[in-house]
């Protein structure tokens, strides 16, 4: 396809913003025939940056907004009082249908309350979700919810696993994704009252349901989708980020002593192997799916290449039609 597809994004947002931002949109044009880029920020400082690059000038515009919004900075208040954020210009340049999609490196908090604030949900979704790309042995798995909802009912979990499963097939490319609900058994009978509902409504779903699975068996893949709540995924989430970190490092300081610096000097290629497998900006960020558009939350510490890869996630989700597939799913 080639029509034109419009990503805003959030030039201010971010540890390294906004020389990151800027320099991942320059890659993401440079890459994308058909992507169109609206930075949104402080007109002069993004001018800056941009005259480092050469780029083809029609594919990018600057948005002006001359507030930023701070990670220490109540939500609500925040996008409720800084109507010339980034943030909030982002998400209005969305809802008026003057870009397909959002990104932002920005507040997780006020990124989610502005998305349904300003862009709003689907109509017939009850509560959209937050979707992080766990790696697992045999590639990815997608966790829904990965910490918007912390108090979910099951019908909730249900449409989380609808969602995960229409994005994994049409942005990843898997057919007929398996679906799990996270459990502390896999034993259908195990768990709370909410989990033992959203098992029996899984179950009568079209999905690949394929029951529980405990958090110890995610990394091994054995499903593309893996659905609860957002605080048990936020902690899966955290607890997988440190674990991951820990053990590079414990690797790390094992063969650099001593003898072992030959043999780590042989193993520099399988590492960096290993590495990009767990690299977050291979991904760019966690889409905020159920909404009437796309917002991507990148992490805070986002590169240019995790930039241009949440664009490139926009992409693929305005080309596969995302929205109506997700409409369809949850009418059925």
């Amino acid at each position: 396809m080639n029509t034109e597809i419009l990503v805003a994004l959030d030039a201010m947002g971010g540890d390294f913003a906004p020389i990151e931002t800027v320099k991942g949109a320059v890659d993401a044009v440079q890459e994308m025939q058909q992507v169109k880029i609206k930075l949104v920020g402080q007109t002069d400082i993004i001018q800056k940056e941009l005259a480092k690059y050469t780029y083809p000038k029609e594919k990018i515009e600057i948005v002006e907004a001359s507030e930023v919004i701070t990670t220490e900075e109540s939500p609500t208040a925040a996008i409720r009082r800084k109507k010339n954020s980034s943030m909030v210009i982002g998400m209005q340049l969305v809802k008026n249908g003057e870009a397909d999609a959002f990104v932002s490196a920005g507040s997780t908090g006020a990124l989610l309350t502005g998305s349904l604030m300003i862009v709003g949900r689907l109509p017939g979704v009850e509560r959209p979700v937050l979707a992080t790309c766990l790696p697992t042995k045999k590639g990815h798995t997608f966790l829904v919810d990965s910490g918007a909802n912390v108090d979910c009912k099951a019908k909730y979990l249900e449409q989380f696993g609808k969602m995960g499963a229409v994005y994994v097939e049409n942005v990843f490319g898997k057919q007929n994704p398996t679906v799990a609900l996270v459990n502390i058994g896999a034993e259908k009978e195990k768990g709370n009252a909410l989990t033992k509902e959203a098992y029996e409504l899984l179950e009568k779903t079209d999905l690949n349901f394929v029951g529980n699975i405990e958090p110890r068996n995610i990394p091994f893949g054995e499903a593309d989708v893996v659905v609860c709540d957002g605080f048990v995924g936020n902690t899966i989430l955290k607890f997988a980020e440190g674990l991951s970190k820990t053990l590079v490092e414990i690797i790390r300081d094992e063969i650099t002593k001593g003898m072992y610096k030959i043999a780590a000097a042989m193993l520099i290629k399988p590492f960096r192997n290993i590495k990009k497998h767990f690299d977050a900006d291979e991904v760019g960020g966690a889409p905020f799916i159920g909404l009437k558009a796309l917002v991507v939350k990148a992490h805070g510490s986002s590169n240019a290449k995790a930039f241009k890869n949440a664009i490139r996630q926009c992409v693929v989700f305005k080309q596969e039609d995302i929205i109506g597939k997700i409409q369809n799913k949850i009418s059925e």
